[in-house]
């Protein structure tokens, strides 16, 4: 009987699970918007909660940081400065309404007039939000003497404005929406009174789009959707525009995008961002090792790593990938081709995964920083060297060295206050570029004797790979901490001089009180980024204090909320 009683009880709570989970498996962040937008929304962005997100910054590592005492006081002149109150109204006002999907959508584009069409759902009766929304409304909109009603089903839009500058609202429940498109409200109406219950005809049935949000995370504090060729024609006019400066072969490029998609999010006091960019893959078959963090210090603070595409190396570029690495690259491929590099040779010659690290020790005034290629071919990898020196610049001496079976070639910058010796070192496994011979030869060496202490041994780098998926094109480590420490200690004294030359520097802040590094970097931790296509594209995630993609905007928009409610 208890036996029984058992079974009984376990289906009951499978049952319970089963039903919770149909009835929350549509409740997706976007679906109470995209379940409203026409198929033929060319992108929007949407912000689900606008109470939790505040309350996610104020706990998010800046913002601790932003309200140190010592920074505090470092910043107390900016901000006893007097300034607007319509910040914090504005602020005052959204806290007050409480908004929930909140958005903005580009429903087409005609004629170069964008058609638009936004909202929200609001806290409280409808009466109280009016009198908020009513004041954004004359504020948005020129002559707005100009005022009509229409009566539509159960609803009255209100229509502000002359056109093109008209604005038409209306409200449906808690909803407020606005439109600058009468006859898309309207249709948005209709799907929201379930009167139009067709989803293939909305962005929620688009085959592009859920594509793309099924790589977004289940819950965000920002997205945004876009779909550029939405927009009828706009390569062909961009490159009539443009004419014979950009390639056909770029505009092809950007013809392969279907889709791009982004979402940020406070993640334990970081800021994690998903970046997706749907096009088909390149040829390129191999996948990312970053072995080149073998080289890295204990005093190296940055390290860069990415697949090259050498078909696209004039012309369209690396399309797909957001590393910056790559670019560098390529305009050294293209100083290679003028004496006669083929894409081929240069193929047979180094391996395509390219990485980049940055170092800067202790006693360093300045930073370091090499580029790096694995070298397959030596014989071809040599011929393309000494061409690179002749293209660089063909007035400038090089000296050429061999040391312990590495080549190097070095030139002397005729800039004596800044004197730099570009190097380029090859061995039978590396191509080491840099702009310091120390730096290069340093590099070079640790292939041979691996010192004491590396990067890829540190427990910050470590646990920073962890905190994202294992990349596949592309990757990037940035130490924030220790690169402020150096930071501090060469600048400190660089801001204690110029404020005596420039005093309106104290208007802004007190450099007098500079805060300790230490308060400042027990708030900074390493910012990593990883790249991989999955499936239908380019999917590159981010974590840090301040993130390396989409994630840049919310420290600003969480400043300002902070700076003005948290006072």
């Amino acid at each position: 009987m208890k036996r029984i009683a058992l079974l009984i009880l376990l289906a009951a709570v499978a049952a319970g699970g089963i039903y919770y989970a149909a009835r929350q498996a549509p409740r997706t962040p976007h679906a109470a918007v995209t379940a409203l937008l026409p198929v033929s929304t060319v992108g929007f962005a949407h912000a689900p909660d606008f109470a939790r997100t505040r309350d996610e910054w104020r706990a998010s590592d800046i913002y601790k940081l932003y309200r140190e005492p010592a920074v505090q006081e470092f910043l107390k002149p900016v901000n006893s400065a007097p300034r607007s109150d319509s910040a914090a109204n504005t602020l005052n006002d959204l806290e007050k309404l409480d908004p929930k999907d909140a958005f903005l959508a580009l429903t087409s584009v005609e004629n170069n007039n964008p058609h638009l069409i936004g909202g929200f759902r609001f806290h409280g009766n409808q009466s109280d939000a009016e009198q908020i929304i009513n004041k954004w409304r004359l504020q948005a909109v020129k002559g707005n003497a100009a005022h009509e009603t229409v009566d539509y089903e159960t609803h009255k839009i209100d229509i502000v404005g002359a056109a093109p500058n008209q604005v038409a609202t209306v409200y449906d429940g808690q909803w407020f929406f606005a439109s600058n498109d009468l006859p898309e409200l309207k249709t948005l109406l209709d799907r929201a009174d379930g009167r139009a219950k067709d989803q293939k005809l909305t962005l929620e049935g688009d085959a592009l789009f859920r594509a793309a949000i099924a790589h977004m995370p289940s819950s965000y504090s920002l997205l945004f959707y876009f779909q550029p060729k939405k927009i009828s024609g706009s390569v062909a006019s961009l490159q009539k525009q443009f004419g014979p400066d950009v390639s056909g072969d770029a505009f092809a490029a950007v013809e392969q995008i279907q889709s791009l998609c982004g979402a940020a999010k406070f993640d334990n006091g970081k800021i994690r961002d998903v970046f997706f960019v749907g096009t088909p893959r390149s040829n390129i078959s191999q996948e990312l090792t970053r072995n080149s963090i073998k080289l890295g210090s204990s005093d190296t603070f940055l390290f860069v790593a990415a697949l090259l595409n050498p078909d696209r190396f004039v012309g369209a570029g690396q399309t797909g990938t957001t590393v910056p690495l790559s670019g560098w690259f390529q305009k050294v491929f293209e100083v290679a081709t003028r004496t006669g590099v083929t894409v081929d040779e240069w193929k047979a010659a180094f391996d395509l995964e390219a990485s980049a690290l940055a170092e800067w020790p202790q006693t360093a005034h300045v930073p370091s920083i090499v580029a790096v290629l694995p070298v397959k071919d030596p014989a071809r990898a040599f011929k393309i060297s000494d061409g690179l020196t002749k293209a660089i610049d063909e007035d400038a001496p090089w000296r050429k060295a061999e040391k312990n079976g590495v080549r190097y070639y070095y030139m002397q910058s005729p800039v004596a206050l800044f004197a730099i010796t570009p190097t380029i070192a090859v061995s039978n496994k590396r191509m080491i570029i840099g702009l310091d011979s120390v730096s290069v030869e340093a590099a070079m060496n640790r292939l041979a004797t691996k010192p004491p202490s590396t990067l890829e041994d540190s427990a910050a780098y470590r646990a920073a790979t962890r905190a994202v998926p294992n990349p596949t094109t592309g990757f990037v480590y940035l130490d924030t901490a220790l690169l402020y420490a150096r930071l501090d200690s060469a600048l400190r004294p660089v801001l204690l001089m110029g404020a005596a030359f420039m005093p309106a520097i104290g208007e802004y802040v007190d450099v007098t009180k500079w805060p300790p590094p230490e308060v400042v970097e027990k708030h900074l931790s390493p910012m990593v980024l990883s790249q991989r296509y999955d499936h239908d594209g380019y999917v590159t995630e981010s974590v840090g204090p301040v993130s390396l993609d989409i994630g840049l905007g919310l420290p600003a928009v969480g400043w300002l909320i902070g700076h003005e409610t948290a006072k």
